[in-house]
């Protein structure tokens, strides 16, 4: 079997990030400049497409359409798209391998660049370092000036530096192709090309968008934050109402109130220091003008195809070494969730562009727009939405890996496991709006608070101390969690002393707690999961870290610098890791199920699915593929639920 290895540089004046990678190359005048390719251990050739004298290679084009032969890139998504639209010919993703997905397989980070150096590339086989230069110069369009007004540079204005451009273009391959042959020997098994395929796919068909209610949302809530931003000045006399220094100096004037910061974690502990109903008046608007509400809307309207469908929101294997989605451009994966009783009304107002009606009717306007956010999302045309999901996917998945049997019998019975493990913790029984129904509330804080190692911080990211609990409450529903669920409170020590004996042996161990099988392979730590796909942890050690005690650590990208830097983890965190990848694992089957049964899944959120079908599809149907048993998950109690809707929606 041939393997093509390609990369190509491109130009467009509509930015990439903004647009995503669709409408970028929809662009009018998007162009490549340059392909560069190699066909398996073959010299890599630069095919200067600017030069009026030479064609796209006939070889190349070939073997893009021919599914016996690999196709591989980094970050292939790119080149995909751009060549299916160069061409005119979708290019199907079947036969494409991607050098950024096997990197997230092997817990590396994913830019080339990043891969090159956490691999120890020497610098003749690393990413050249002149190419971001080189992309800005050639790729972007320019400003003009007076001594040069040209808005677009090209071969022709700086011939050497384009001779360096191509140098880059060929180094890009020769690194894919070396990166590729690094990791080749830890690819997954074909189940994960097939998902990764479905992924692509998903991602070519795209998610349909009501414009109309998009623009006219944007305009609506531009109108009303101006409202709303004149009133400030108007009540404050500053010329600049949303400047944070010009808001502390006032306050100081006004209140004699020193304030050191104005983010929406403090702003109500601000407030509250506030006397003077004027100063009040002012931080509510001020609290109100600063919500983001058609930030997504701009998104959406961005980023829409001229077929009014939004592509390429989802990147897989995107969000750590867990295997689960990130998302991209319109972010489905953190929407404003929708609690409007009248939704369907307020969207009406929307979609007409009532800006008057819909103030008097919903007087946060900013609120009400947060939530129809979910519902610019629509269906093909004569279709309906089926959104399904499973219910408490991480509680059934942490309770059947650990043993904890009297939850595996609370799902069983198709009981509530708050009120389940409220009544574990205290004792006594708790019934949803029944008898001792006002502990349900600690047991669900406690649920997904604690099922990670946490403590009573864990219960504070979760409101807790919002909820009036205070700090000896929280210690004490930490301990009650804990002595109610032992078996998960094992699976943590379990897997952290497996894992460090798996580094320090160098050999595989398994976890007297769920069984949990550890490998060690040139200096990297894997994880098995119940599925059979393996996490990785790269450059595993055990020894001393960066606060001088000995603990287990991995190299990964710090999510605070973003930098290759050595982590720490643990018992706790490890059981996060496993409980988390194999819930996405649940979420894979299901979705290659669905998609063997014809169904055309348009987008998924987290532990959910997103459908466009007929509108004589059932959502029992549905369900019942998405919750059916999993052949490698024997015990795994799993249940879905779900709905229909005419635009996408929580139920």
């Amino acid at each position: 079997m041939r393997t093509l290895y390609l990369d190509i540089e491109t130009f467009c004046s509509t930015p990439l990030p903004d647009v995503g990678v669709y409408k970028y190359a929809a662009s009018p005048d998007f162009d490549i400049l340059l392909l560069g390719y190699a066909f398996d251990d073959h010299t890599v050739r630069v095919v200067d497409l600017t030069n009026p004298l030479v064609v796209f290679p006939s070889e190349v084009i070939a073997a893009l359409y021919d599914p016996s032969v690999i196709k591989v890139a980094h970050n292939s998504a790119f080149e995909r798209t751009c060549l299916s639209a160069y061409l005119g010919k979708q290019i199907p993703p079947e036969s494409w391998e991607d050098t950024m997905i096997m990197a997230s397989w092997c817990g590396l980070p994913l830019s080339l660049d990043a891969v090159g150096q956490a691999l120890g590339l020497s610098e003749e086989e690393a990413k050249m370092k002149e190419g971001k230069a080189l992309l800005r110069k050639f790729c972007q369009p320019r400003k003009p000036t007076k001594a040069n007004p040209k808005t677009r540079l090209t071969r022709e204005d700086d011939p050497e530096d384009w001779k360096v451009f191509i140098e880059y273009n060929r180094r890009d391959v020769e690194v894919e192709r070396t990166i590729y042959k690094r990791l080749l020997k830890w690819r997954p098994d074909f189940s994960e090309y097939k998902l990764w395929a479905l992924d692509q796919t998903i991602n070519d068909r795209g998610m349909r968008v009501d414009l109309t209610m998009a623009q006219n949302a944007i305009a609506i809530g531009t109108a009303y934050r101006e409202q709303l931003l004149q009133k400030a000045q108007q009540l404050s006399g500053l010329q600049n109402p949303n400047s944070t220094e010009q808001i502390k100096n006032w306050l100081r004037e006004q209140e004699g109130v020193t304030v050191t910061s104005l983010n929406k974690k403090v702003v109500a502990d601000v407030i509250a220091q506030l006397s003077d109903d004027k100063c009040k008046e002012f931080m509510a608007l001020r609290t109100e003008f600063s919500k983001s509400s058609v930030k997504k809307y701009e998104a959406i309207t961005r980023s829409a195809c001229a077929d009014a469908h939004v592509r390429g929101t989802f990147q897989f294997a995107g969000a750590g070494r867990t295997g689960r989605w990130a998302g991209r451009l319109v972010q489905l994966q953190n929407l404003p969730q929708n609690h409007l009783e009248d939704l369907d009304s307020a969207r009406q107002l929307v979609c007409a562009g009532d800006a008057e009606a819909l103030e008097l009717l919903y007087p946060d306007v900013q609120d009400t727009l947060s939530q129809l956010i979910r519902t610019a999302l629509i269906p093909e045309p004569e279709q309906k939405f089926v959104v399904a999901d499973f219910a408490a996917i991480e509680a059934r998945v942490i309770a059947w890996i650990a043993g904890e049997e009297w939850r595996q019998k609370v799902f069983a019975e198709g009981g509530d496991i708050y009120c389940a493990s409220a009544s574990q913790m205290f004792k006594v029984p708790v019934v949803k709006h029944g008898v001792n129904g006002e502990l349900r509330q600690k047991g669900k804080i406690a649920e997904l608070a604690l099922g990670y190692g946490g403590g009573t911080n864990a219960l504070k990211a979760f409101g807790a101390d919002k909820l009036g609990m205070s700090d000896e409450e929280m210690a004490e529903t930490v301990d009650k969690w804990r002595d109610a669920s032992p078996h998960i409170t094992a699976l943590w020590r379990s897997l952290e002393q497996a894992a460090i004996r798996c580094v320090r042996r160098q050999r595989s161990t398994l976890s007297t707690v769920g069984g949990i099988r550890f490998d060690f392979e040139d200096g990297v730590l894997w994880m098995v999961l119940p599925s059979g796909r393996r996490i990785a942890y790269w450059g595993a050690e055990y020894g001393e870290n960066k606060w001088g005690n000995v603990g287990l650590t991995y190299m990964g990208t710090d999510q605070k610098t973003k930098k290759w830097s050595r982590l720490e983890t643990w018992g706790g965190k490890l059981t996060e890791n496993l409980v988390q990848a194999t819930a996405r694992d649940c979420l894979k089957e299901a979705m290659l199920r669905l998609a063997a049964a014809g169904y055309d899944i348009r987008g998924h959120v987290h532990d959910e699915v997103i459908i466009s079908a007929p509108l004589t599809a059932r959502v029992e149907d549905v369900a019942t593929l998405m919750g059916a048993n999993i052949d490698w998950a024997p015990g795994l109690l799993l249940r879905a639920d779900g709905y229909e809707c005419e635009y996408y929606r929580k139920d």
